[in-house]
């Protein structure tokens, strides 16, 4: 192979792979877009979702209406257990490296995100407890049914692996869990919080990859 032939091949390689990026926006915004899902009452049981610009969550009452996730997260957990008696939980899931590493843009580095986008079965569900967290930013309230409430409950509780230590979180109010699923650039965390809500028939798109696809829809 001549070197003029073997610079063409290499730089139509190239070309391919700067088009991928593009061609996965390009998809996950038309997932997005798709409907899926039901309707929302207009009185019920509140809960947020919360958008940090990198991952997206769902927080819940810590106890209401028969439901609590008691066994799962316990005061021990936190590393300043009184913080337990917060009135609210926010569950997120995601690829563990990622997750622990990145907990504000400042800290996501290119490798970070090529190792967590080719696969990995290290999956966590990150668990704070906190107040009410009615108009802050990023933060975005959906009214439920009490039937809706107990699927998105099932959801979230289902994705929790079990007979697993905690791992410590970000501060002294968060912790993090071993789960289930597999972690790709298909199922992102932002993906996990599409199909909560799904379940639960909330209105949302069908594929969720990015915080976006997500919060558009509330």
């Amino acid at each position: 192979m001549t070197i003029r032939k073997l610079l063409r091949r290499s730089s139509g390689m190239l070309g391919g792979l700067l088009l991928l990026p593009g061609i996965y926006l390009l998809a996950g915004l038309a997932g997005g877009a798709i409907p899926a899902g039901g309707a929302t009452p207009a009185q019920g049981i509140r809960i947020y979702v919360e958008d940090n610009g990198i991952h997206t969550g769902i927080v819940v009452p810590a106890r209401i209406d028969g439901v609590d996730f008691d066994d799962l997260v316990r005061p021990g957990d936190l590393t300043d257990s009184r913080h337990a008696g917060h009135a609210w939980r926010s569950f997120g899931w995601g690829e563990r490296g990622f997750y622990l590493g990145t907990p504000t843009w400042a800290d996501v580095k290119p490798a970070t995100i090529l190792a967590a986008a080719i696969g990995s079965d290290a999956v966590v569900m990150h668990v704070d407890a906190l107040p009410d967290p009615a108009g802050q930013r990023g933060v975005y309230p959906l009214t439920l049914s009490p039937d809706q409430y107990r699927r998105l409950a099932a959801h979230i509780r289902a994705s929790f692996a079990t007979g697993h230590a905690p791992i410590a979180g970000y501060g002294p109010s968060d912790a993090f869990y071993p789960a289930r699923g597999r972690y790709s650039a298909v199922t992102t965390c932002n993906s996990w919080t599409g199909a909560a809500l799904r379940a639960a028939g909330v209105p949302m798109g069908a594929w969720t990859p990015f915080p976006v696809t997500v919060t558009a829809w509330l």
